[in-house]
């Protein structure tokens, strides 16, 4: 190195950033880089796990990894080390990176997940992270059955297309390293090789994720006896997370202080309750410690939305619009009448906060449990915006690849529970909102309508919201509101 201070004096380390509202940590899925690599600022150097979302993360500063601050499958809590960057000498300098030296002493600024600003290229050294063929539990009997086919409460997305095994399988590492045991770009599989003939005859299990061998390992779940649903057939968490209800005799041998076994009770079943499924549960056990809550309904004559959907759908057929969406609509006009069920109470400063903006969130059924994904400022968006929206965010959220800031902050939630077959619903609150709209299946039924009898497309609206920020009147105002326009959606227009 020339004059000046040493490499080591020299080195910036990049912390691991604020992850959202309410997450402390995170879990190392697995580096995108290595020691000794060459990273450009903004480059994604990581991917983490949040009980909420797997995101990559960007680093904002150039220059040589020195140390990776953990190791795939640890748990790392916001404010600690994450990677030690070290500036290049000038003949390290990647070609054609002109730029290279101001970003590396000025660093992007870009610490939040999901954010950076795109001209992170391709490396010298970028490694991709090998596929692993993962090892049999040593103490791993065979599968006795007990797999329901349900989904887990975390699915980690699959690999990126660049990750992905090709058809013909993956491509093994060199001899001396293929002999050691499978690895990946975060080391040595723990657990070696497979054992026994009767395993070693099995179709080797695809695994790239750390997380899934880890959960295998400690849940007692044989790798080989699962399908992997990812390309390739490579095994994820959620396929992991299916194979986790099983009768209690097999789980007695799970080291897993979560799981209390019982044995002696033939048929019971044991889900474990973590990632999403916990973060559900905590959220709703305080929404019904703490709010007061009513819920109101009423049936109404869906007949015309259902035509004014199909009217519009022909008009514009390439930007097809949705019921939900349309709901969507109908809400923000409910909203700006009745402004107080777009509120939260603030229970330590004892007051109510009524939103300047509304934050639709849209419940969402996925592999990974129930999420809530946002639409910010929705009353900012047309009836065409809100349709593209709701369907871009909807399957993002099923897909894991949301930013864990899109789950949070939402003012009032529609919840479309008539995809499931059933009528009507008495939901709990998304805490710390103050009210939630539930739409049930829409059905034809005998109604009354200019004095006679008709069979009609009819729907229960129900609203849930919080005694604290208002009363009846102004709860059933909305919803009559609501249930005007759904019977009469011309009257949008006049409410505009």
């Amino acid at each position: 190195m020339g004059g000046g201070m040493t490499t080591v004096e020299r080195t910036q380390v990049f912390l691991l950033p604020d992850l959202g509202e309410g997450l402390s940590e995170a879990e190392i899925v697995q580096w995108r880089v290595a020691v000794g690599d060459i990273v450009t600022v903004d480059q994604s150097v990581v991917e983490v796990e949040t009980a909420k979302a797997v995101v990559d993360v960007p680093c904002p500063y150039a220059g040589r990894v020195v140390t990776l601050h953990g190791a795939a499958g640890e748990v790392r809590p916001v404010g600690q080390p994450l990677i030690t960057i070290a500036p290049l000498d000038g003949g390290d300098e990647p070609a054609g990176h002109a730029t290279y030296r101001e970003e590396e002493r000025a660093g992007s600024g870009n610490v939040l997940i999901g954010y950076g600003t795109g001209h992170g290229g391709a490396t010298r050294r970028r490694r991709r992270p090998r596929l692993a063929v993962a090892p049999e539990p040593a103490d791993a009997g065979p599968a006795d059955g007990g797999d329901t086919g349900g989904a887990g409460p975390i699915a980690a997305p699959g690999p990126r297309a660049a990750d992905a095994p090709t058809a013909a399988g993956p491509t093994p590492g060199p001899g001396p390293r293929a002999a050691g045991g499978p690895t990946t770009a975060g080391g040595p599989v723990a657990g070696g090789g497979l054992a026994g003939s009767a395993a070693a005859a099995r179709p080797a299990a695809l695994v790239i994720s750390p997380i899934v061998r880890r959960l295998a390992r400690e849940r007692g779940v044989d790798l080989g006896t699962v399908r992997g649903s990812g390309p390739g057939g490579v095994i994820r968490r959620a396929d992991v997370e299916a194979a986790l209800v099983v009768p209690v005799a097999r789980l007695a041998a799970v080291p897993d202080p979560q799981v209390a076994p019982t044995p002696e009770v033939d048929g019971d079943v044991i889900v474990p309750l973590t990632g999403v499924r916990k973060v559900i549960a905590d959220k709703l056990s305080r929404s019904r410690r703490e709010i007061p809550e009513v819920t109101i309904w009423v049936d109404v004559d869906a007949t015309g939305l259902l035509e004014t959907r199909a009217a519009i759908n022909a008009a514009t057929p390439d930007a097809p619009v949705s019921i939900l969406a349309l709901l969507a609509r109908i809400c923000l006009s409910g909203l700006r009448r009745f402004p107080q069920l777009n509120s939260r109470v603030d229970t330590e400063g004892q007051r109510i906060v009524q939103s300047a903006g509304v934050h639709l969130g849209i419940a969402a059924q996925t592999d990974r449990g129930l999420l809530v994904p946002v639409l910010r400022d929705a009353q900012r968006l047309t009836t065409a915006e809100l349709a593209a929206e709701l369907t871009a965010t909807t399957a993002a959220a099923r897909a894991g690849t949301l930013a864990p800031a899109r789950l949070t902050g939402g003012t009032f939630t529609l919840n479309n529970y008539g995809v499931f077959g059933v009528d009507g619903s008495t939901p709990i609150i998304n805490h710390p909102e103050a009210a939630l709209l539930g739409v049930g299946r829409i059905v034809d039924k005998p109604w009354v309508v200019d004095g006679q009898l008709a069979v009609r497309k009819v729907t229960q609206l129900s609203l849930t919201f919080d005694h604290r920020v208002c009363d009846g009147g102004v709860a059933g105002g909305f919803l009559r509101h609501v249930a005007d326009c759904v019977e009469r959606p011309a009257l949008l227009i006049a409410a505009v």
